[in-house]
């Protein structure tokens, strides 16, 4: 009822940016709004289905924990791939908004084949629809992920001191939409039956389409295609994205395939980065062994914290003493977390920074580890405290994803600034890939690592879920510490002093002196 009332106010909103005479709301464009009520009911939708998915598929297909979990970190591994052909496609061909509203319509196409149940069980041919379900969202966010962000920026001038605000609004309401559509179609879903909670998402996403479609007025013509676009190639474009989903359709149900695949594509990406970076002066290319060095830690960080909708929140389901919460709305808590929090870490890192005791970005990396790490840690003191075969305190989740949301804003929005102050300008994109590109590498690690809680018999267990946590806990703790010893020798690497007079050199002072929001993910999302 809470979020309902949440959600009728923010309808209100809507409604009176949309009637309001002058172009401008609260100093802003628009055209801003409709971006934040579109990515906010597209959030609602994803982040509503994937707090359900786990037991969708463990409870209504009858997979097994560990192939579960497999399945769950190959599909969000995908997700974070595809933004690569979305984007590519946009830039060059479709533009942003075209590539947003396709990526729309599948999405809402993947979530209203989501509500086909079907009898369940494997054996079932209604599985064949839910494949095809997956394949749809995970080329339709490949469209809408990242282009919808690039729509936010061309809305202002480089230089418009506004920007930064702009992405923070939007950051808000990519967070709002999480926190909403986990509680509301997580809720329907466990205690109404899947096909309602699934079909709450659907229809998130098919408001979100709406919204988009309506406001194209306020988007003053931005995110259009760079060049005059026919019918024929435009038509040409939608077909490539027609078969990419009949490609992930075939990939999702071979995770094997995704795991040979990300191998040996990530090796070839490793060796062009070094081939490239062997050809750049020395301080840039000791930025790019930097830039190296943190995407290594990529995979570390997300391989651990997307446990958060797979085996923990098939623990929280069936070993925490949570009353008569459904488990699923506790995969709200990280984004309320973020709500709450952002604002504090934006402002804590002015401060050091103004104070001279703001953290490296080698040093941020090393402390999100370390609290990632410690999270599970806690979990695992919290669930033994109370002896065996006993339900875990319900406090210990509230803790552990605390500590994870605080490692989330030391490495995530902090990562994505490093990559593009550091990358020379000719490899930026490339190196904004790579970063992406690890995020989904760190979500299939996610599903390995959730696959092993299942032990050899594929059935998860308390005692043997503690004990994998427990491992990659320390193990995390000790990859932290290396990273805070080495992170003064990686600080120096990055030339930051050279960095900026090449800065001013390209920008310009007046650039230069433009503040920069800390902490705050100028893509406009929260994490991937």
């Amino acid at each position: 009822m809470i979020a309902l009332g949440f959600l009728a106010i923010l309808l209100a909103g809507g409604v009176y940016v949309a009637t309001a005479k002058s172009p401008e709301v609260a100093g802003h464009p628009k055209g801003l709004y409709v971006l934040f009520f579109a990515e906010m009911w597209e959030r609602f939708s994803f982040y509503g289905m994937r707090a359900l998915l786990i037991f969708y598929l463990t409870k209504h297909w009858l997979f097994d924990d560990s192939q579960g979990n497999l399945i769950y970190g190959a599909y969000l591994s995908l997700v974070y791939i595809t933004p690569v052909l979305g984007g590519y496609l946009a830039d060059r061909y479709l533009g942003q908004r075209k590539a947003v509203q396709f990526g729309a319509v599948l999405l809402t196409i993947g979530h209203a084949l989501m509500a086909f149940e079907g009898t369940g069980g494997q054996a079932d041919p209604i599985i064949n629809i839910f494949w095809l379900a997956l394949a749809f969202i995970i080329v339709g966010s490949g469209f809408l992920k990242a282009n919808i962000s690039v729509i936010v920026g061309q809305l202002y001038p480089l230089t418009d001191v506004r920007r930064d605000g702009a992405y923070t609004i939007f950051y808000i309401g990519i967070n709002v939409g999480a926190a909403l559509g986990v509680i509301m179609a997580g809720w329907l879903g466990e205690t109404h039956g899947w096909a309602y909670g699934f079909g709450a998402a659907g229809i998130g996403m098919l408001l979100g389409l709406v919204v988009f479609i309506l406001g194209r007025p306020f988007l003053l013509g931005r995110g259009e295609a760079p060049r005059p676009l026919t019918k024929r190639t435009e038509w040409s474009l939608y077909g490539v994205g027609l078969i990419a989903i009949a490609v992930m359709w075939a990939l999702i149900q071979y995770q094997a395939v995704i795991q040979n695949l990300l191998i040996f594509s990530g090796i070839a990406l490793l060796g062009y980065v070094l081939f490239e970076s062997f050809k750049l002066e020395p301080h840039a290319r000791d930025r790019m062994f930097v830039v190296l060095f943190l995407i290594a830690l990529n995979p570390v960080f997300w391989g651990l914290f997307e446990q958060a909708g797979g085996s923990l929140n098939l623990y929280t389901d069936r070993y925490v003493s949570r009353g008569d919460v459904p488990a699923s709305l506790f995969q709200s808590i990280n984004a309320i977390y973020i709500i709450l929090l952002g604002p504090i870490f934006a402002t804590l890192w002015v401060v050091l920074g103004r104070r001279g005791f703001e953290p490296s970005t080698p040093a941020k990396f090393g402390l999100a580890l370390v609290q990632v790490g410690l999270g599970f840690l806690v979990f695992v003191w919290g669930a033994q405290s109370v002896g065996p075969g006993v339900a875990t305190p319900v406090l210990f989740v509230f803790l552990i994803y605390l500590l994870h949301t605080t490692g989330e804003l030391c490495l995530s929005p902090v990562g994505l600034s490093a990559m593009n102050r550091l990358a020379p300008r000719h490899l930026a994109s490339l190196i904004m890939g790579a970063w992406f590109y690890m995020t989904a590498v760190g979500n299939f690690v996610a599903g390995k690592i959730g696959e092993a809680t299942g032990g050899e018999g594929g059935a998860m267990s308390q005692e043997g879920t503690l004990a994998v946590y427990s491992t990659i806990g320390w193990w995390t703790i000790g990859i932290a510490a290396v990273v805070l010893a080495l992170s003064p020798l990686v600080k120096r690497w990055m030339h930051l002093d050279t960095l900026a007079d090449e800065d001013r050199a390209m920008l310009g002072e007046s650039e230069l002196a433009e503040p920069a929001a800390a902490g705050v993910n100028t893509n406009g999302e929260t994490r991937h």
